[in-house]
């Protein structure tokens, strides 16, 4: 399916502002409408990846399912492509000359303490479920960033850096599911109602709907030891290898990754980091204080510190693990699954990424995925790919002349480790806006892709839903 299938309207259509008048008087109060050269039209299709830039035909920034329904209905009636989009943290194929919803305005969030679930509106970012969560004692199977949207993340499969070992992806922990169709009706989805539709919604991503509100389950939790330790870059070897002869004997209490990190030379950055080259191993332990320094005490004697901030962390303090940035940037990702991470794949990693690095890379990082990441759910999903000891991610932040060069040297890195790679990745972790139907179908085995496929041919017949993260008909 292509964009050029679907007709455009263009901001001088005299039938298009007509028809975006009608829209706008079926939407509810907290709806707008915007078109190109509206004021509001810009800050309505920005997200946080800007990478791509959607210039939509219309944007339907939604406050309500019944809202996106009215959206995806006036799509239809003009054979319009639809793109969502909530945060942009994983941007899809730019929406140019059709609808884009905004989902960004649907940020309710209840908690219900007793049966331990939170259900959530499409537009809600994981602080405000960490934060309201936390209020009685409780945690989800967020991500390292406050501010990725949870119906994306948990969409794509959701791999929590510090609830994964114990508790398994997000999509694995997902009650239920509100959508809007092709044909423009709201549903609730769930094991019962539409088995096969809530498998493939939990970790097939995008492309069979336009999802309205999440429901999913929540775990006892209100503190943890973990946090990050900076080392110089010099040291990158010994505390890779540190770090990879340690893992193997910690619990699945303790999730852990590893990145090779180029800090900025300003902005909110400590003093000590500015302008280097560290590695940056994040640690979270659900034990004590006192087994966790035990456990780390490898690690910590692989080479002297710049700075250790681990220690023992209320949860919703958790995104000082990662310290992942959170204002919007150009960001530029690959990754792959790695079958194993030899002492000879962490040297040739070292040489490529750090000696002699060609391009400087941001962000090389190595995520260890252990325990209930590599078991089967208790409800089967669409989460693919669970038998990978290791996830490799790469991102950089780079501007528009120098992407080529840092895409390149991506698969350059790839390629250095091509011995240890398996061919695939994780939904989540799907290159932003590459619509390429190979590299889609990595996520998948063969049969999952196939029962994908044949899922969004049946409730999105005519292709109405982006397939930047969908799979392909």
């Amino acid at each position: 399916m292509t964009i050029s299938r679907f007709h455009t309207l263009t901001s001088h259509d005299t039938v298009a502002t007509a028809a975006t008048t009608v829209l706008a008087a079926r939407l509810s109060e907290g709806g707008a409408v915007f078109l190109p050269g509206d004021e509001g039209y810009d800050t309505a299709r920005s997200g946080y990846n800007v990478t791509v830039q959607h210039r939509p035909a219309v944007i339907v920034a939604a406050a309500t399912a019944a809202d996106v329904a009215v959206a995806v209905r006036f799509a239809n009636d003009h054979d319009l492509r639809v793109v969502v989009q909530a945060t942009g943290h994983g941007p899809a194929a730019a929406a140019d000359g059709g609808v884009l919803i905004s989902t960004a305005r649907m940020t309710d969030v209840t908690v219900d303490p007793q049966g331990r679930t939170a259900r959530v509106g499409a537009g809600v970012r994981w602080q405000q479920v960490i934060d309201a969560a936390a209020e009685h004692g409780l945690a989800a199977a967020n991500g390292s960033s406050p501010t990725v949207g949870v119906v994306g993340y948990t969409l794509g499969g959701g791999l929590s850096p510090v609830l994964g070992r114990t508790r398994g992806y997000a999509a694995d922990n997902v009650v239920s599911i509100d959508l809007v169709t092709a044909d423009g009706v709201a549903r609730t989805v769930t094991a019962a109602s539409e088995p096969d539709l809530f498998w493939g919604l939990r970790g097939g991503k995008s492309g069979f709907g336009v999802v309205t509100a999440i429901e999913f389950r929540l775990f006892p939790l209100t503190q943890l030891y973990g946090g990050g330790i900076f080392f110089p870059g010099e040291r990158a070897g010994a505390v890779l290898h540190a770090w990879r002869a340690w893992i193997d004997s910690t619990p699945d209490e303790l999730s852990s990754s590893i990145a090779i990190l180029r800090m900025p030379p300003a902005g909110p950055v400590p003093e000590p980091l500015r302008g280097r080259l560290v590695v940056h191993v994040r640690v979270a332990y659900l034990g004590s204080a006192e087994d966790g320094a035990r456990l780390l005490a490898p690690v910590r004697a692989a080479a002297p510190a710049i700075i250790d901030a681990v220690g023992e962390l209320p949860y919703p303090a958790v995104a000082a693990i990662h310290s992942d940035p959170v204002d919007p940037l150009p960001v530029y990702e690959r990754s792959a699954l790695l079958s194993d991470l030899s002492p000879e794949a962490v040297d040739r990693l070292v040489d490529v990424a750090v000696d002699n690095a060609a391009v400087p890379v941001t962000l090389v990082e190595i995520r260890h995925l252990a325990g209930a990441l590599r078991r089967a759910p208790r409800e089967p999903n669409a989460v693919a790919n669970r038998d990978a000891p290791f996830l490799l991610f790469m991102a950089s932040v780079a501007a528009a002349d120098e992407a080529a060069a840092h895409t390149a040297y991506q698969e350059r890195i790839l390629s250095e480790l091509d011995n240890w790679t398996t061919g695939l990745t994780f939904g989540n972790f799907l290159t932003p806006g590459d619509g390429r139907v190979e590299h889609r179908a990595t996520a998948y085995p063969a049969d999952v892709h196939a029962r994908l496929v044949a899922l969004k041919r049946h409730w999105d017949p005519n292709g109405r839903f982006d397939l930047s993260g969908a799979p392909a008909h």
